[in-house]
């Protein structure tokens, strides 16, 4: 275990009082990993409290450029960085809350071609893209490579948020236990169609760092095998459990 500095015993001392987190702790931090997939909508508020908390090197995976109607809810990107790439945006948004924060930035689209060496680097993955193409890539390649892999979804008032770690168990599943095949096309709306209300993306980001903290920790209860759903307008949670299906195709007993 690394010892912590003066500064960092000043800049986490709200955590290293915290019994479960503590100086052992709050140095696992500093040494994990995690890949953020999208510096949007929920990658903003997971990469901010990610790099406040301490965790030691984010990499961000995004090949979009931040456009004006992003600064409704992508809460890391400004005005002035309209038009520039997200990954070089929320680069500085980070480095200004945590300036030792490492970062590696991937201004790039997540493809099958690249997506395991991706995963491969990290200790966790956090996904806050906005599609089930990229959903199904991360969820695939973290099975792979035994990874936990934490996701958030959002639409209009709604969001869901869910742990996905197979290697732990039998009992925990993958998020093709959940939903085997993505769904037709444009049978679900992107927010670009539907909309979203911009603080729904703050609640649910913020408990997928949440979430990830919890699993870098080795901490409190497991959202593995449980889907949390997020309802604004009726100020709501309500959780359902997902079973492991022995027969999927990803990490199910006849998975190759």
């Amino acid at each position: 275990m690394r010892d912590l500095d003066d500064a960092e015993f000043e800049r986490y001392a709200r955590h290293l009082i915290l019994d479960e987190v503590g100086e052992e702790g709050q140095a696992k931090l500093l040494e994990s990993r995690v890949l953020v997939i999208g510096a949007g909508g929920l990658g903003a508020p997971v990469l901010l409290y990610l790099a406040a908390a301490g965790v030691g090197t984010l990499g961000i995976v995004d090949d979009d450029a931040v456009s004006l109607s992003n600064l409704q809810r992508q809460v890391i990107h400004r005005t002035d960085t309209v038009g520039r790439r997200k990954t070089d945006s929320a680069a500085e948004g980070l480095k200004a809350i945590e300036p030792a924060v490492k970062l590696e930035l991937f201004p790039e689209r997540l493809t099958a071609e690249n997506v395991d060496d991706l995963v491969g680097r990290y200790d966790l993955v956090a996904d806050g893209s906005d599609n089930f193409t990229t959903r199904y890539l991360v969820n695939d390649a973290c099975v792979r490579a035994k990874k936990p892999f934490v996701s958030g979804a959002l639409l209009r008032f709604e969001g869901q948020l869910s742990t996905y770690k197979p290697h732990a168990g039998p009992e925990h599943p993958c998020y093709r236990c959940l939903f085997p095949e993505p769904p037709p096309p444009d049978s679900i709306p992107r927010c670009e169609e539907a909309g979203i209300l911009g603080p729904v993306a703050g609640v649910i980001g913020t408990l997928q760092a949440t979430e990830v903290l919890k699993e870098l920790l080795g901490i409190g209860e497991s959202l593995s095998g449980r889907l949390v759903m997020y309802d604004a307008l009726g100020t709501s949670f309500y959780t359902v459990k997902v079973p492991r299906d022995p027969n999927c195709p990803c990490c199910g007993a006849g998975a190759s």
